[in-house]
């Protein structure tokens, strides 16, 4: 499936930015990360266009779908990336994402995560989701199908059974569903299970649409990937090569903003502060407030990590306000640092607060970080609040200030020296929530 000229091969959406991040690195092409209407891809990039939609009402994401579907006319592979837990506004978002297809075929299995469906359900490490504590931050209950998510669009299950018949089978079956005028919802399992119904969809062409989590993302890339930009670059070999040199100066700050209520971010930041960056922890009364919190200048070429202070508490329902102050404090600094963001809702507050619309990523860090570029050469890193090790933010940062941080031990693996833009494509594992 060739584009014709200034159309792009594959275009995605997706509902936050860390999400939209990991599928621009797990298509492994050429990409455009629009935040907002920017400038045109290039020819024969993706576009992957972040919806910012995840907590909206869902008539406004819905509007946002169509918004995303009309800038972008012509012959092309549509992907709808959704969160593999089904939250968000999976279902008012499958139905116009559905407007103007054949059909919208649904796999939201996540294997690497241990997030399969079976019959339809999701199922996390063997527990069916709504019997599974994956929904305790939510304020309803977790839907009891991928079905019900997709709500009130109309579907019918395809079984493990049809889609282990291969491709080309699996190609009539969704055909036939699609002939009765419903949506395939395929129950998967596995890596492969995921790759043999990215092939079926693109053998059926264009009035075919894609739907699902990072699994079916990465599943779509091994079909269309040409390996640039994400090579799979362990942190510990330092910066990820670029044609013009090292992704970051040596002398711009970098500033890492832990956004993320996750349990685990808490030991991520002492690992990296161990390690000598400095922390900022912010009181979040004082973050939550109308005016920046004051921050002492960043040094060139220091490290510093942002986060709130979560040694008190934190009154429920108080995160969106502690995210836009922390927002407000970002961009009230001086100089353009570097940045490293946990949470798509941080990341996203951040990059609009100081004024940036667009992005190219460039790889994968670690499971999840998505290094990317600015148009003025500077390095953001976007990673789910949830994913990473205890040295996650250490790996990041080392992998952007090799000569100011070692990595961690467990990064030392034996291996040859990292590639060049040429060289092996982005782990498979590589996928988002």
């Amino acid at each position: 499936m060739s584009p014709s000229k200034g159309v792009p091969l594959v275009v995605a959406l997706a509902d936050d930015l860390s999400g939209a991040a990991e599928v621009a690195a797990l298509l492994r092409l050429p990409a455009l990360l629009a935040l907002r209407p920017a400038q045109p891809p290039r020819d024969g990039e993706a576009v992957v266009v972040d919806l910012d939609s995840r907590h909206l009402p869902s008539a406004a994401a819905a509007e946002a779908v169509r918004a995303a579907l009309a800038g972008h006319p012509g012959e092309t592979t549509w992907y709808k990336k959704s969160d593999s837990l089904l939250r968000g506004n999976v279902g008012a978002e499958a139905v116009a994402f559905a407007e103007g297809a054949r059909a919208v075929v649904t796999a939201m299995a996540l294997p690497a995560l241990g997030r399969v469906v079976r019959d339809g359900v999701v199922h996390v490490e063997g527990v069916p989701l709504h019997d599974s504590g994956a929904w305790r931050a939510e304020e309803r209950a977790a839907p009891r199908s991928v079905a019900e998510a997709l709500a009130p669009l109309p579907t019918a299950g395809v079984p493990l059974d049809a889609v282990r018949q291969g491709p080309r089978a699996l190609a009539g079956r969704l055909a036939a569903v699609a002939a009765r005028g419903r949506h395939p919802v395929c129950d998967a399992e596995t890596d492969v299970d995921l790759d043999v119904i990215a092939e079926a969809v693109r053998q059926l062409g264009s009035a075919y649409r894609l739907l699902g989590s990072g699994g079916l993302a990465a599943a779509l890339g091994r079909h269309v990937g040409t390996g640039t930009p994400a090579q799979d670059v362990p942190a510990a070999y330092g910066p990820l090569p670029t044609a013009d040199g090292p992704l970051s100066a040596a002398d711009r700050p970098l500033l890492v903003v832990a956004g993320s209520a996750e349990p685990g971010v808490v030991a991520q930041i002492a690992r990296l502060t161990a390690a000598g960056a400095r922390h900022l922890p912010l009181a979040p009364d004082a973050v939550a407030g109308p005016a920046p919190v004051p921050l002492p200048p960043l040094a060139p070429g220091s490290v510093t990590v942002l986060s709130i202070d979560g040694t008190g508490s934190i009154r429920p329902g108080a995160a969106r306000r502690l995210v836009a102050g922390l927002a407000r404090t970002v961009a009230a600094l001086t100089g353009t640092p570097d940045l490293v963001l946990t949470g798509g809702e941080t990341a996203r507050r951040v990059l609009d607060a100081v004024r940036i619309t667009a992005l190219r990523p460039v790889g994968e860090i670690h499971h999840g970080a998505v290094h990317c570029r600015t148009a003025d050469g500077r390095s953001v890193v976007t990673r789910p609040g949830s994913f990473g090790g205890p040295d996650s933010l250490h790996r990041i940062a080392a992998a952007l200030r090799p000569r100011l941080l070692p990595p961690p031990p467990a990064a030392r693996p034996a291996l040859p020296a990292p590639a060049g833009p040429a060289g092996p494509r982005a782990s498979s594992q590589g996928v988002t929530q």
